[in-house]
């Protein structure tokens, strides 16, 4: 007997006042956003933590010794604290702040690719991976000579194991970089069965977290990973900051991305020397008063509760995947065990653009294309879909509507 052992739903619907541009209308509309997995709104205690800095304490950090700068300084590196409490780093000195996911991941290519990596290993990446996870790789293999390998996934779009540990076999592969969670299906990768699959033959593991880390609590020393990499804004938190999680030996061996101030220990024309890790990664003025509005958005997090956050988008999941998939002539792509709070979806004779524009006009935000997976699209046979994405203040009436307005853009398209 199969018995559902997922925590009963959480009524969040409280939450959605913590939020202020949810109150508003479009088209004379309530508005219903369904693109939280593209970028999500901002609770008032994020806003009101990078205004209040701004207004009452702003400077640039680290090398300041008045006031001010330390202040600021003390504001910015507690994110710091924060994230590493977030993730369970080992240690706060494994995170480094970037711009964002894109930028975290380029740094690995760069840094790890061009300075561990040797010419002739591999890198493995999945059909189902974002471009972010795809472009430094190849932008790699063309500079490097690394081969690039990619990992099939199943018509449910999941990741194929028996097939990543064919292309581990031959020991070659230094790194496997998959998504924790994908932008397209909502699949959940199995993030420790991957790693110890890739440890065993040698090789590294990165996760890209954009997605996973917004639904369910991310322990990156219990999935064993060596590398994660998440942004803010998908984490209710600003654009421009992002983050990546790095085992400490990777880091101390690793050269620096990018050259400039606040990476340096000292600097002659002759030869310079790096500062220690996390430093050596953050080269320049960093994004002070988005690290601030990060940390605001974790303390937020935080207070909600992840097993809250995930019992509620589980049961919206649910639900969506049982009304939408009932409007005729709709296909919803995946079909994943463990699948998280994205539901993609084509219409037959209608274009997904089209599908979005019509939602919109009733006042539905949804995202429509190859949502930056090409490749994906390719694997399952449709140049875009249509996307709804849930957040921690969706409901389930904004799903219902979903459904509603759907069957709408069918009849018109009828």
């Amino acid at each position: 007997m199969n018995v559902d052992t997922r925590p009963a739903a959480a009524d969040l619907s409280g939450l959605r006042a913590d939020f202020p541009i949810l109150s508003q209308k479009i088209r004379g509309l309530p508005l219903v956003f369904l693109d939280s997995a593209a970028s999500a709104q901002k609770p008032r205690v994020v806003i009101e933590a990078m205004r209040e800095a701004m207004e009452t304490q702003y400077a640039n950090v680290h090398r300041g010794l008045h006031w001010m700068s330390e202040r600021t300084t003390d504001a910015y590196e507690s994110v710091r604290d924060a994230v590493a409490a977030l993730i369970n780093a080992a240690s706060r000195e494994e995170i480094v702040f970037t711009r964002n996911s894109t930028e975290a991941i380029n740094l690995v290519a760069h840094s790890f690719g061009r300075g561990i990596l040797r010419p002739g290993q591999a890198v493995v990446i999945s059909e189902m991976e974002h471009h972010s996870n795809i472009v430094p790789w190849q932008m790699l293999r063309d500079a490097h000579g690394i081969e690039l390998r990619v990992c099939p996934v199943s018509d449910a779009g999941e990741l194929d194991l028996a097939a990543l540990g064919e292309l581990l076999a031959d020991r070659r592969v230094g790194l496997v970089s998959v998504t924790h969670m994908s932008n397209v299906l909502g699949t959940y990768v199995p993030a420790r069965r991957v790693a110890r699959l890739a440890h065993e033959h040698g090789a590294r593991v990165l996760f890209d977290g954009s997605q996973a880390i917004v639904h369910r609590r991310i322990d990156v020393q219990a999935i064993e990973a060596d590398f994660y990499a998440f942004t803010g804004h998908k984490l209710y938190g600003p654009t421009g900051i992002g983050v990546l999680w790095a085992r400490r030996e990777l880091l101390e061996a690793m050269p620096p991305f990018l050259g400039g101030g606040d990476m340096i220990g000292t600097v002659r024309f002759e030869r310079s020397t790096w500062a220690a890790i996390p430093h050596k990664f953050e080269a320049g003025t960093p994004a002070i008063l988005e690290a601030i509005g990060l940390g605001a958005a974790i303390r937020y997090v935080e207070t909600v509760g992840y097993a809250a956050i995930a019992a509620h988008e589980a049961a919206l999941t649910d639900h969506a995947l049982a009304i939408v998939s009932a409007v005729p002539g709709l296909r919803i792509l995946g079909a994943a065990q463990d699948r998280g709070g994205v539901v993609s979806f084509t219409m037959e004779n209608a274009h997904a653009h089209d599908v979005a524009t019509l939602l919109d006009r009733q006042g539905i935000a949804v995202r429509a294309g190859h949502h930056c997976a090409e490749p994906l699209m390719a694997r399952f046979g449709v140049e875009s879909t249509a996307r709804a994405s849930f957040a921690l203040y969706t409901t389930r009436a904004e799903v219902d509507a979903l459904a509603a307005g759907l069957h709408r853009v069918r009849e018109f398209f009828a």
